[in-house]
C-alpha cells in the first residue's frame, strides 16, 4: 500500500511571519517602554513639586493655634473677664466612617443631651469635616477618665484642654462688657467676606454682644501653627517647625467693682439703670442695668429651657437698659431747656412769670397743670428748676418752639447714638416738626411743644444719653464721648485710649452755663430744693434735678393715683446728678421704672452712688 505524500513546508513564508511578529512585538515592547519613561519623566521631573508636596502632606500636618484672648481688668486692676481651662469632647467628623454609631456609643460612656447632640451635627453641617468639633464642653475629671481609658475605640475623637472665657463676677457686669459664644453660620460667612476667616481656623468663639463684640479684633490676637510630622495613623510624632500664636490685647476699663457692686445693691429688686461717667473726659465709672444675668450661661452654649426664661421674663433682663432702656426725660431736661433760654435771650436769669397752678394756650381752655395745684406764684428760672415748676417751662417752650427746641438739644445728644464703644444703643427720640410729620403724617401743634417742654409726651432718652448730654452744661458747650475702655495693653505697656471733648454749642455768654449750674446745685442744697432732703449730711457738694416721668395720661381734673394703676403703668423716677458742684467729676442718672417719685426714690439712690465714689477711693482727684 502506498503512503500518503506530506507536502514540503514553505521555509520562506513562514520566516516571514516570523520576522513580521517578531519586529510587532519588539515595536510594541519598544512602546510600552518609551510610555514608561514618559510617566517617569513627568512624575519625577514635570510632577516633581506636585508629588513631593503631596508626600510631605501624607507625612507632615499643620496645625493651626488659637491665641489667647485678651483680659478685661477694672480701674483698680481687678480681672472681670479671665481665660480658664476646661476639658471638651472633641470630633472630627473626616476620620469618622459612622458619625450616628459614634454619637451612640459615646452616649453610653457620658451623658450626652439632645441638645448637644443636635448642636454637634448642625456645626457639623456648617463647617469643614476636617475642623475638629466640639460635642460636649466643660466635662468632668471623672468623664475625662472615661474617655481617655476608652479613646482606642473611637478614631477621631479627642479629649482637648482648651481655655474658656470665664467672667467672675457673673451677672455684674454683663451689659457692659457682654459675653462670647460659638461661632455660627452666618458670623462664619461674615468672616470669609471680610477675608479674616484664616486667622479663626483654630478660634470656637466670638464676641457676641459688649465690650467682647466691639473690640473682638483687638482680644481675638493672630493665630499661630506647628507643622508636625504624623504617623500612618496621624497621630503627631514630633514637630518641625512652630509659629506661636498672639494673645489677643488686654483691655483696662474706667468702671470700679466696688461702684458697680454699690449700684447693684441699691436697686435691689427694681427695675431700672444706673449711668456714671466723668464729664471731663467720658470715662464711664458706674455701668449697671437691673436686672441682669450670668453671662457663664452664653460662653459654651445655653440651653433652651434658660433662654427662653431669659427671653420671655416680663422684666426683660436680656436689654441693656443703660443704653436701650428708652425713657421720657421728664424734668431732668428743664436745665437744658433753660440754658437754651438763656442763650437765646429768650428769658434772663430776672425774668418771671406768673404760675396759678396751670398754663394756658392762646385761645384754648385746656389747663396744662403744674404738680403744684395752686401753683408758685412769681416764678423765675431759679424757682422754676428748684421747685421744678412746670408752668414755667411750658411758656418758655411755646416762646421757644419747637424748631429751636429740637435744633439745640440734638447738639447736645439727645435722640443720637452717644458712640459709646458696645453696639447695643439706642438713639432714642428728638422729636421735630419733621418727625412728626414723617412718622404720623400730621403737623406740629403748639399743644404738643407744651408737655415735651417738661420732658414729656414725644421726647424719650437713654440713661447714658442724658448723661452725656449734661457734659455741655458742664464744659461750656464741649460734649463728652463716653467709653468703657480707658487702655489697651499688659500693665507694663498700656496704650490710652484718651478721647477728648468736641465742641457741641456755640457759647453767647458764659454766665448763661453759671446760672444754670447754680440753679442745679440750690435744687439740692436749699431746703426748697426737690433733691435736697436726699443729700443732707453729705460730705460733698452736689448738684442735681429730679424727675418723674408719667407713663399712662391722667383725665385733666382727676389726682394721679398709684395704687389704682397696674404696677407696670405707675410713674417712672429720673434723677440726673453731679458732683462736687464747682469742679464735677462725676455725673450720675438714675432711672427706675415705675417707682415714683424722682426726688423720694432715684435721687437717694444717686446719693450712695456719689458716698462710695467719694469715700473709696474712686475719685482720682481725691
Amino acid at each position: 500500500m502506498l503512503k500518503k505524500r506530506v507536502a514540503i513546508q514553505d521555509f520562506v513564508a513562514e520566516s516571514r511571519l516570523f520576522n513580521q511578529r517578531a519586529v510587532f512585538a519588539a515595536l510594541f515592547v519598544v512602546l510600552m517602554f518609551g510610555v514608561i519613561v514618559y510617566n517617569q519623566y513627568q512624575l519625577q521631573v514635570v510632577l516633581y513639586q506636585d508629588y513631593q508636596t503631596r508626600s510631605e502632606g501624607n507625612r507632615i500636618k499643620v496645625v493651626p493655634l488659637a491665641p489667647n484672648r485678651g483680659l478685661i481688668y477694672d480701674r483698680s486692676g481687678i480681672l472681670l473677664a479671665e481665660n480658664k481651662p476646661v476639658f471638651s469632647l472633641e470630633l472630627v467628623p473626616e476620620l469618622i466612617s459612622d458619625m450616628p454609631q459614634t454619637l451612640t456609643e459615646l452616649s453610653a460612656l457620658i451623658e450626652l443631651t439632645d441638645e448637644q447632640r443636635t448642636d454637634f451635627l448642625q456645626q457639623v453641617k456648617a463647617q469643614r469635616r476636617f475642623n475638629s468639633i466640639a460635642l460636649k464642653e466643660q466635662l468632668t475629671d471623672k468623664e475625662v477618665a472615661i474617655l481617655a481609658a476608652n479613646q482606642y475605640r473611637f478614631p477621631g475623637v479627642t479629649v482637648e484642654a482648651r481655655l474658656s472665657r470665664n467672667y467672675p463676677f457673673g451677672d455684674l457686669f454683663t451689659h457692659a462688657i457682654g459675653y462670647i459664644g460659638k461661632i455660627n453660620t452666618r458670623e462664619l460667612q461674615q468672616l470669609d467676606a471680610d477675608g479674616e476667616a484664616a486667622n479663626y481656623a483654630a478660634s470656637r468663639d466670638i464676641g457676641k454682644i459688649g465690650l467682647e463684640r466691639f473690640y473682638q479684633r483687638q482680644l481675638h490676637g493672630t493665630m499661630g501653627y506647628q507643622e508636625v510630622e504624623v504617623n500612618n495613623r496621624g497621630r503627631a510624632i514630633r514637630v518641625l517647625r512652630s509659629v506661636p500664636a498672639v494673645s489677643g490685647q488686654d483691655i483696662h476699663l474706667g468702671l470700679d467693682v466696688g461702684l458697680q457692686l454699690t449700684a447693684q445693691q441699691v436697686l435691689k429688686q427694681l427695675r431700672g439703670a444706673i449711668v456714671a461717667i466723668d464729664p471731663r473726659d467720658g470715662t464711664v465709672l458706674a455701668f449697671y442695668s437691673n436686672p441682669s444675668y450670668d453671662p457663664n450661661l452664653f460662653v459654651h452654649g445655653i440651653s433652651s429651657a434658660n433662654y427662653n426664661a431669659l427671653l420671655n421674663s416680663r422684666d426683660k433682663p436680656l436689654i441693656n437698659r443703660v443704653t436701650q432702656g428708652v425713657y421720657p426725660p421728664a424734668s431732668t431736661i428743664k436745665p437744658h431747656l433753660a440754658l437754651l433760654g438763656l442763650e437765646s435771650k429768650t428769658i434772663s436769669a430776672q425774668s418771671k412769670i406768673w404760675d396759678p397752678g396751670f398754663y394756658l394756650l392762646p385761645n384754648s381752655d385746656h389747663r396744662f397743670r403744674d404738680h403744684l395745684r395752686w401753683g408758685h406764684g412769681w416764678v423765675d428760672v431759679y424757682t422754676a428748676v428748684i421747685k421744678s415748676c412746670d408752668t414755667f417751662f411750658y411758656d418758655l417752650g411755646i416762646k421757644l418752639g419747637i424748631d429751636r427746641i429740637a435744633d439745640y438739644m440734638t447738639k447736645m445728644g439727645f435722640g443720637e447714638r452717644t458712640g459709646i464703644d458696645i453696639l447695643e444703643e439706642s438713639s432714642a427720640n428728638m422729636p421735630s416738626r419733621g418727625w412728626k410729620r414723617a412718622r404720623h403724617n400730621q403737623p406740629w401743634y403748639p399743644g404738643d411743644t407744651v408737655p415735651l417742654s417738661i420732658g414729656q409726651s414725644y421726647w424719650t432718652t437713654t440713661p447714658l444719653q442724658l448723661a452725656v448730654a449734661t457734659t455741655p452744661l458742664l464744659n461750656k458747650g464741649m460734649l463728652a464721648t463716653p467709653h468703657l475702655v480707658t487702655a489697651f495693653g499688659t500693665t507694663e505697656s498700656i496704650t490710652p485710649n484718651d478721647i477728648s471733648l468736641r465742641p457741641a454749642l456755640q457759647v453767647v455768654d458764659e454766665n448763661s452755663f453759671a446760672v444754670v449750674m447754680d440753679t442745679m446745685h440750690q435744687t439740692v442744697s436749699t431746703i426748697q430744693g426737690t433733691a435736697h432732703k436726699a443729700f443732707i449730711g453729705a460730705s460733698y457738694s452736689s448738684a442735681g434735678k429730679t424727675g418723674t416721668a408719667q407713663l399712662v395720661s391722667i383725665a385733666q381734673d382727676a389726682k394721679y393715683d398709684a395704687e389704682s394703676l397696674d404696677e407696670r403703668q405707675r410713674d417712672n423716677a429720673m434723677y440726673l446728678g453731679y458732683a462736687p458742684a464747682e469742679n464735677p467729676s462725676i455725673v450720675i442718672v438714675v432711672a427706675l421704672e415705675n417707682a415714683g417719685g424722682g426726688g423720694s426714690n432715684a435721687a437717694p439712690i444717686a446719693r450712695q452712688i456719689m458716698d462710695y465714689y467719694f469715700t473709696a477711693g474712686v475719685n482720682r482727684d481725691e
